[in-house]
C-alpha cells in the first residue's frame, strides 16, 4: 500500500468561526470527492494558514469531525508577496492502493485559482 497527498485549499474571512466553517467545508468536499477515503486511512493532515488567519488552529475543525485518531499539524504559510490571502490549505497523507492520478484535490472558494489544473469540486 501506498501513501498518496491528497491536496486542498479554501478561503475565509480573518474570525475563528469563518476558519473552522470553511475547514469543515473543505474537508467534507475531498472526502465526497474521495469516496474511499476514511479516516482510518490518514496517516497524517498538514494544515497551514495565511498570516491573516492566525485566530484558531484549522486542525480544531478536523477534530470537531471526529478525527481523534488522526496526526495533525498546522503551521503559517510563507509570506510570498502577491499571494492569496486568507487562505487555509490541507495536504492529507492517505494510506491507499489507489493510483495518484486517482485522487481527486478540492479547491474552494478563491483557492480554486490556485491549482486549477488539478481541481476537482464535484
Amino acid at each position: 500500500m501506498a501513501i498518496r497527498g491528497i491536496r486542498g485549499a479554501t478561503t475565509c474571512q480573518a474570525d475563528e468561526s469563518s476558519i473552522l466553517s470553511a475547514t469543515g467545508e473543505l474537508l467534507s468536499a475531498i472526502l465526497k470527492a474521495n469516496p474511499s477515503l476514511q479516516t482510518s486511512d490518514i496517516a497524517s493532515a498538514w494544515f497551514t494558514v495565511t498570516g491573516d488567519l492566525q485566530m484558531v488552529h484549522p486542525a480544531k475543525a478536523a477534530r470537531e469531525m471526529g478525527w481523534k485518531d488522526v496526526p495533525l499539524m498546522c503551521a503559517s504559510e510563507i509570506d510570498v508577496p502577491g499571494s492569496l490571502a486568507q487562505c487555509v490549505r490541507v495536504l492529507i497523507h492517505w494510506n491507499t492502493d489507489l493510483p495518484q492520478t486517482a485522487v481527486k484535490h478540492i479547491y474552494l472558494h478563491d483557492a480554486a485559482r490556485l491549482r486549477p489544473d488539478i481541481s476537482h469540486a464535484d
